[in-house]
């Protein structure tokens, strides 16, 4: 699948690939890939049923992984930084278990390769059931889906998704109906016959659950040069809560021996 993407600078020439997380796309990136920018050649991807990248009935890590495969062939690239955030970063713990000769080194935001709970399940069942047509504004589409989701931020970041039409009503951007229906995939476990031997960091957010002591052993078993950062006060979307001390903590990683 040829996904969507944006790219940013060009530095010293070093590739780095991002990968949003569920619900999101390369957009969410902006400001994080506009700071990384001076020093890398930045592209942040829409991955498949996200963005503005097609839709597919069919939804897995491995296809994920091979739409960034892909990717890197497409655009010339030997070998890049790749980093991801949660089920981006699963998709990221695929490309380097699957092809390990293109990731240079690997970064994992908030995210385990265990699996996990389908905690999304009713938040995908109650977008399906707004029939964006009727609505005229945002504020209304917000109202709406109050009641299920009570945070005005989350709220907002879920309906970046409903982009407007051209006669003034709305509809989905994202696969919705395709996401749903691949929801145990995208909740299972991570597995490989073979670990990924080059350099990983792990960062969660200290208030978030999606990364947990629990699941170091199998990140070393998986990722056997793996370090793990903690950012204080961030919660799951720590690149946007405390950009700075995670932009730090990126770079430092990233430039570290070269």
């Amino acid at each position: 699948m040829d996904l969507h993407f944006e790219a940013y600078g060009h530095g010293r020439g070093e590739p780095l690939i991002i990968l949003h997380g569920l619900f999101g796309s390369a957009d969410n990136w902006h400001a994080v890939c506009s700071k990384l920018a001076p020093s890398l050649k930045v592209f942040s991807l829409d991955q498949r049923n996200h963005g503005r990248s097609p839709h597919s009935p069919d939804m897995d890590y491995a296809l994920m992984a091979q739409d960034v495969l892909h990717f890197i062939q497409s655009q010339g690239i030997s070998e890049a930084f790749v980093m991801g955030h949660s089920m981006g970063g699963k998709t990221a713990m695929q490309l380097a278990l699957l092809h390990p000769s293109v990731v240079r080194k690997l970064i994992v935001v908030d995210m385990s390769p265990r699996s996990y709970s389908p905690a999304h399940r009713e938040i995908l069942a109650r977008l399906l059931a707004l029939d964006l047509s009727h609505f005229q504004t945002r504020q209304q589409m917000e109202a709406a889906l109050a009641p299920a989701v009570s945070d005005l931020s989350t709220r907002r970041f879920l309906l970046k998704n409903a982009v407007r039409e051209d006669s003034g009503g709305f509809r989905w951007r994202i696969g919705l109906e395709e996401i749903l229906q691949n929801l145990p995939q995208l909740t299972a476990a991570l597995s490989s016959d073979r670990p990924f031997e080059k350099l990983a960091l792990f960062i969660r957010g200290e208030k978030s659950d999606y990364l947990l002591e629990d699941d170091w052993p199998l990140i070393q078993r998986l990722f056997p040069q793996a370090s793990l950062q903690t950012i204080p006060g961030a919660g799951h979307l720590l690149h946007v809560e405390e950009t700075e001390l995670f932009l730090k903590t990126v770079q430092e990683f990233l430039f570290r021996g070269t």
